[in-house]
């Protein structure tokens, strides 16, 4: 296996019981289940060391060695889409992801991507897994990303990633006030409900939030939130699970509410932001091949700018 193009995870336990190039298929979309079947065929996917069948099932908690195929693996096209890039160099290329913006190519979101953007810019990274895209945000987060440009740039920083190296750090708004920093120690899974949104559930997958308070504005509590882990959705379920929703987040309890004492032009005005007030303003890591400390950080986007003044104005009059 070549070093610079192995691709390395851990399976989560929610696929226990499912067959290996089905849990391939979604950890690596980039890739299609036929692709997969032949690679685990040749022996490039390793579980735990060993060689397995396509057919064969997971339990759970195995470490993947992947050597994914040579050659282009995105089939998105380039678009030339406004990118607003932080830093670049001949390995990363770091991004100030616009809110509204998806990340990848999906069923009902082909075009107008992240990932468009970045083919357009760097076409090199057409080569590389998820077209070097190391981690995401959800489209109605805005805010700093990291963009591989090399295979071994990819390798590092997927390596800082699943150590916890990687330092990501948010701002958010949320309902209610929050009265000290903590942490969120909690599980998280697919809701067995719904299985679109994720939810704290026993034997979920381990996640760890760290927050404190940025500022306290009446009714609502601006928090600095700091990943130990990176589950999907995890700062909006975490903060969901203990009452205090991100504003602007009706899926996971951050709906439209009325204030008592608020006069109605302003409810109005809050009602009007439509997106979760979640930005990753701070974004810290070690450069995958000079070895030193990088760290960025950008301000806060207009319309978070505009709720937080929404709502010191209120807190001034008493609302």
């Amino acid at each position: 296996m070549d070093d610079e193009q192995i691709l390395t995870t851990v399976i989560a336990e929610e696929y226990s019981g499912h067959r290996l190039d089905s849990v391939l298929a979604r950890i690596f979309p980039d890739y299609s289940r036929s692709c997969l079947q032949g690679c685990i065929a040749r022996g490039q996917v390793r579980v735990n060391g060993r060689v397995l069948r396509p057919r064969d099932p997971v339990s759970g908690g195995e470490q993947v060695v992947f050597a994914p195929p040579a050659g282009k693996v995105v089939e998105a096209k380039p678009e030339p889409l406004p990118l607003a890039i932080v830093y670049e160099d001949e390995d990363l290329l770091v991004v100030n992801k616009a809110p509204g913006m998806v990340v990848h190519p999906a069923p009902g979101n082909r075009t107008g991507t992240l990932l468009n953007a970045v083919l357009h810019h760097c076409a090199a990274t057409a080569e590389l897994p998820r077209g070097g895209i190391v981690h995401r945000l959800d489209k109605d987060t805005s805010g700093l990303m990291v963009v591989a440009k090399t295979h071994r740039a990819y390798t590092g920083i997927v390596e800082q990633l699943q150590a916890r190296r990687l330092e990501r750090r948010y701002f958010a708004v949320v309902w209610g006030v929050v009265t000290t920093g903590g942490r969120i120690d909690a599980p998280i899974g697919r809701n067995p409900r719904d299985r679109k949104r994720m939810a704290v559930v026993n034997g979920g997958r381990s996640a760890l939030t760290h927050y404190r308070i940025a500022a306290r504005l009446g009714a609502h509590t601006a928090l600095d939130v700091a990943l130990a882990s990176g589950r999907t959705h995890q700062i909006r379920v975490h903060l969901s699970h203990i009452g205090h929703p991100v504003v602007g987040d009706p899926l996971y309890g951050g709906h439209f509410r009325a204030i008592a004492g608020w006069p109605q032009e302003a409810l109005d005005r809050l009602k009007k932001f439509k997106r979760q007030a979640l930005h990753a303003r701070r974004l810290s890591l070690l450069h995958p091949r000079k070895g030193v400390a990088c760290s960025w950080e950008v301000a806060l986007p207009c319309d978070i700018r505009g709720l937080l003044n929404l709502l010191r104005e209120q807190g001034k009059g008493g609302g």
